[in-house]
């Protein structure tokens, strides 16, 4: 199998004839204080930004974040389907740069499957040996064992158009398979596909990556995929790495207000509140309570020696409770939704559209819109960020 290691990796799309103007026009925005997504240089527009990422043999990366940044076109440059502006891709130890896509051993899944509608299942498996000049048996033994993987032995011989989308994508895994790839990419495989197919689709990428036991980097733009498959994930915004860890660390840990925000469903709820240091104490004061932060909390503010500050509080809506009235932060219920297990309420609190998840197990009364609710938190879940920097102050 194989490593994978990106140094410093640039990519900048250069300006096309008729594209300064444009370029001009964005100067000026940013220099009036407008904040645009991509850097533009005078090379170009840069899509990925200073990229650096060590990938271990076997492991699972995925590369997550919003569309537009540049997720996709980092795993293209892997693949060599887009040339690398600046620094250096390693497969294995091998400076890849300038190796042909064909050269660099690995295998690609796509959006939109790309099979051939007039080849069958078994043909489409194939094509990639056939073109190797491998021999048929052992063609049939590839192809058949990735059926057998895959559980679609049962359709080898029928054509594309006969299989539902989940079908399909399974034999563009298939035909992937089949070379035994030394790094297997894969550009959000699933986004094409309905809410049950892609809860099925993402079980079956977890128990075929026990069975083939090679490196991944999968891209997405969806963190629940992220969540459920990566050993780590790579989180993404315009360009530059927000943070790369496991995805309980991003979710427990998120290292900026971007990150805190993108991770989690629903998203972390966001205050205005005021940080205090009180000797080594900490405390975060808004709606007229007063929180204590846990002891690793202040233990690592201290480290930084953090001073009283106005900061953004986050919190996530299932670290949320509700408590007696007069005994929290005063919030009137907007919307109530019954989710099962849980009921999702939508409040308006200090100013801002929050939401709180209250187990049914523990409801005590019915939320009605109107109605008023009063909540808190504990001081073990509650994450302060820099008005000015955005980042986590703990880290």
């Amino acid at each position: 199998m194989a490593t994978v290691t990106l140094k410093g990796v640039k990519k900048i799309y250069p300006f096309v004839s008729g594209e300064n103007k444009k370029k001009k026009k964005k100067d000026s925005k940013e220099d009036s204080g407008e904040k645009a997504n991509l850097q533009i240089t005078e090379q170009g527009v840069v899509a990925v930004q200073d990229f650096n990422l060590d990938i271990a043999d076997k492991e699972f990366i995925v590369l997550v974040g919003p569309s537009g940044c540049g997720k996709s076109t980092t795993l293209r440059m892997v693949a060599g389907l887009e040339e690398i502006s600046e620094g250096e891709l390693y497969i294995d130890g091998k400076l890849m740069n300038d190796v042909a896509p064909k050269d660099r051993d690995i295998a690609m899944v796509f959006q939109n499957y790309a099979l051939y509608p007039h080849m069958t299942v078994y043909e489409n498996m194939a094509f990639s040996l056939k073109l190797r000049k491998e021999r048929k048996d052992v063609i049939d033994k590839k192809v058949r064992e990735a059926a057998e993987i895959l559980d679609i032995t049962q359709y080898l011989d029928r054509k594309p158009k006969a299989l539902s989308g989940g079908q399909r994508q399974r034999v563009a895994i298939g035909r992937a398979i089949v070379r035994d790839p030394a790094v297997f990419l894969m550009d959000e495989p699933l986004s094409n596909l309905d809410a049950k197919l892609r809860n099925q689709m993402r079980a079956e990428i977890i128990k075929l990556r026990e069975r083939i036991d090679t490196t991944f980097i999968y891209v997405t733009h969806d963190q629940t995929e992220a969540m459920t498959l990566g050993d780590r994930i790579v989180i993404m915004r315009d360009g530059y790495i927000q943070q790369i860890g496991t995805p309980q660390e991003v979710f427990n840990n998120p290292r900026n207000l971007f990150v805190a925000g993108f991770i989690g469903t629903p998203q972390m709820n966001f205050f205005d509140a005021r940080l205090v240091r009180e000797d080594k104490k900490y405390f975060v004061e808004l709606g007229g309570i007063r929180v204590e932060l846990s002891e690793d909390k202040e233990a690592r503010l201290l480290g930084k020696d953090v001073q009283s500050q106005d900061v953004t509080l986050g919190v996530r809506p299932e670290h949320t409770t509700i408590t007696e009235a007069g005994d929290g932060i005063a919030a009137k219920v907007d919307v109530s939704e019954m989710m099962g297990s849980s009921v999702h309420l939508h409040v308006s609190a200090e100013g801002k559209d929050v939401i709180i998840i209250v187990p049914t197990i523990d409801m005590k009364d019915h939320y009605a819109m109107g109605d008023t609710v009063h909540f808190s938190f504990n001081g073990n879940v509650a994450h302060v960020f820099s008005k000015e920097t955005e980042k986590n102050l703990e880290w």
